[in-house]
């Protein structure tokens, strides 16, 4: 049995407890907060004894195979530091980082101290983004060509974190880092990004809109949107929608997890929505699901000393997209060379 602690007892992190006790051979044993209230009721909720308010305290005092930390983002470094200090294996919330140079700092801490270190990057565990990349790796359409990765709404994501409406960064950072990462999934790593933001909402600080065009190592061209201003006549929020384009036909994930495929042979439809979990809530329940999976991974990563899917360092490469995302918005859309950023 893997024990862990949680730090960070927020919003999301309520979903990260209910998977934590989904997953066999793990166990969170102590949580840390330094807010007293969420600290005590995630406690109570979870059934869980031993609290603490300072992650010094945390490490001194229990012992731990792996930290969860669910904390804002400026907190991440100097949490994952101190674990890799501790000798404790990390898994850690998106954004990994606010720069890349925290991002790599992580990353060499935790090398050096022999740990493993993954980031909670979870939109690709989704098993209809799962069912998507088996079906290109299986030869269904030919050799992708020309993909689309999309997630546009409108749905009121403020309400339950507000600190997104007054943040420096918004979309590129909080969501599209999500779907540049389900881009880089389905067709490899980029070689040049270009991209395109703006404000639409009055009431927020930063962009609610991003499109963004990558050109793959692999020869794929794929533009990669994202909205929270599109008032659409059925909204499919929380839903990430697939196109791509092959040498032998084309595959669509279509809203209400439809998956649909076309080559010679004909047309099928595929129905991949996710399993809706004992304590999962429509329209939720993709995204919840995911949290099981990706924590799943991590623990069978430490029990066969195997590297994580989305390590800190594959995590460096949909940062550096990030960074030359903003890079390029503010540059007038203008290309730029990945690793030259």
């Amino acid at each position: 049995m893997k024990k862990g602690a949680l730090i960070g007892c927020g919003f999301f992190a309520q979903n990260h407890m209910h998977a934590w006790a989904d997953v066999d051979g793990a166990a969170i044993i102590a949580l840390c907060d330094r807010d007293d209230k969420r600290l005590q009721e995630t406690a109570e909720r979870f059934g869980i004894e031993r609290t603490y308010s300072d992650a010094v305290d945390l490490m001194k005092s229990e012992e731990l195979d792996f930290v969860d930390i669910a904390t804002t983002v400026q907190t991440h470094r100097p949490l994952v530091e101190l674990a890799a200090r501790s000798k404790v294996h990390i898994i850690c919330q998106k954004p990994f980082a606010d720069t890349l140079e925290d991002a790599t700092a992580m990353v060499d801490a935790t090398a050096a101290a022999g740990v493993t270190l993954m980031v909670h990057e979870n939109f690709r565990w989704q098993s209809a983004i799962r069912a998507a990349k088996a079906e290109i790796e299986k030869g269904s359409i030919g050799t992708p060509f020309w993909g689309r990765v999309s997630f546009r709404s409108a749905y009121d994501v403020y309400a339950s974190q507000p600190y997104l409406a007054t943040d420096d960064r918004f979309i590129i950072q909080d969501l599209g880092i999500h779907i540049l990462d389900i881009a880089r999934f389905l067709f490899g790593d980029a070689r040049t990004i270009s991209a395109s933001t703006k404000r639409v909402n009055p009431a927020i600080k930063a962009e609610d809109v991003a499109t963004m065009m990558l050109v793959h190592e692999s020869g794929v061209t794929s533009v990669v949107d994202c909205s929270y201003a599109s008032r659409l006549s059925r909204d499919s929020f929380p839903e990430s929608l697939l196109e791509v384009d092959g040498s032998e036909g084309t595959l669509r994930l279509m809203p209400d997890y439809r998956l649909v495929l076309h080559n010679a042979s004909g047309t099928r439809e595929l129905h991949v929505s996710p399993p809706l979990l004992s304590w999962a809530e429509r329209p939720w329940h993709n995204i919840q699901e995911s949290v099981y999976n990706i924590q799943r991974h991590f623990i069978d990563c430490l029990n066969t000393a195997s590297t994580p899917e989305t390590s800190g360092m594959d995590n460096l490469k949909t940062l550096e997209l990030v960074e030359a995302a903003y890079l390029s918005a503010a540059g007038n859309s203008r290309t730029i060379i990945l690793g030259s950023a």
